[in-house]
């Protein structure tokens, strides 16, 4: 007898309509000690292969390729990484990869974007993904994300935002306080009553406390929705935007333009307007740190050349603390 329960069905591609916007614009500069050691050069971690054989940046594009259509993958990057992009990125439309001239933040790489598609698709609907996080199950990111924008759909006014079951007091996350369940249909979907974003060690040990989840980044909604909450924030960082793909000239407005961080001046203000989908199957972790990686390494059984070359994994991290 066949034993259904072992059998992994594929996840359909989602419909044309539907855009991936593909972050990778950080300059990674708590982590250039680890790209050092693995690369022998300080590029971004995004473009490092710190687990695995390829770089964070091609597992994203292989964790979301089965989903989204090569056409409606959007790359955020800048321009000063161009050597380490450039070869990645060579199968990719001109036109998907957005080079910014410098890093004003993940809020004005994303306007950038979602202006840009929805020029191309006023319909859109826009899912996140930022190129330096780490999945142990592709599948289930995939089966999540499914998830998201079926409820993106079925609530366009709102962003659905993926929150991972918070496992100790973290104070470099972001983090959600889920509310009312608003829907069931394929995954617990709730509203949110607040987002914290880097609480301080009480606050977090609190909000661990209360089952709030931390914030993944992983956004999905409509374009014009995306475009309605960042305006309500941010009006004039938007026109002058606009004004500047009209003009053809991203690079003055850039040099005038502040460094705007999407969670703490869109997200925080407007969690109102946001859905959390929770995520406890994915393994999703954030290479946001030198310790987070090794301590994801430490457990990892394929674990990378460079990491077993070391000595041993405590005075790995000793010595990493005496540069970071």
């Amino acid at each position: 007898m066949i034993n259904l329960s072992n059998i992994s069905v594929p996840i359909p591609p989602l419909p044309r309509h539907f855009w991936a916007v593909l972050l990778a614009g950080g300059d990674g500069v708590r982590l250039r000690c680890l790209t050092e050691r693995i690369v022998g050069d300080h590029r971004p971690k995004q473009f490092c292969p710190i687990v695995g054989a390829e770089s964070l940046l091609s597992q994203t594009r292989g964790r979301l390729d089965p989903l989204f259509s090569g056409d409606r993958q959007v790359f955020v990057v800048s321009y000063a990484h161009e050597r380490y992009y450039s070869k990645e990125l060579a199968d990719a439309k001109d036109s998907l990869v957005i080079e910014q001239p410098m890093n004003r933040g993940t809020a004005v790489g994303i306007i950038v974007a979602l202006v840009q598609i929805m020029q191309a698709d006023p319909d859109a609907v826009v899912g996140l993904f930022p190129c330096d996080h780490y999945y142990s199950d592709d599948e289930q990111f995939r089966s999540m994300v499914t998830s998201a924008t079926e409820a993106a759909q079925q609530f366009p006014r709102s962003l659905v935002i993926v929150g991972a079951e918070a496992e100790y007091a973290e104070t470099e996350y972001g983090w959600i306080e889920p509310g009312l369940v608003v829907s069931q249909t394929q995954a617990r979907l709730c509203a949110v009553n607040r987002f914290w974003e880097k609480p301080t060690l009480p606050e977090a040990q609190a909000l661990l406390q209360g089952g709030c989840l931390w914030n993944t980044f992983v956004t999905i909604g409509s374009a014009a929705t995306f475009l309605e909450l960042i305006c309500s924030e941010l009006p004039d960082v938007i026109l002058s935007i606009m004004r500047a793909l009209a003009d053809k000239d991203l690079a003055t407005t850039y040099a005038r333009l502040p460094s705007v961080d999407f969670s703490r001046q869109i997200l925080a203000h407007q969690a109102n307007r946001l859905l959390v989908l929770p995520d406890s199957g994915s393994g999703w972790v954030d290479l946001g740190s030198p310790d987070r990686v090794l301590g994801l390494l430490a457990k990892n059984v394929n674990q990378p050349a460079w990491f077993r070359q070391t000595h041993s994994f405590s005075s790995h991290v000793r010595n990493l603390r005496k540069v970071v």
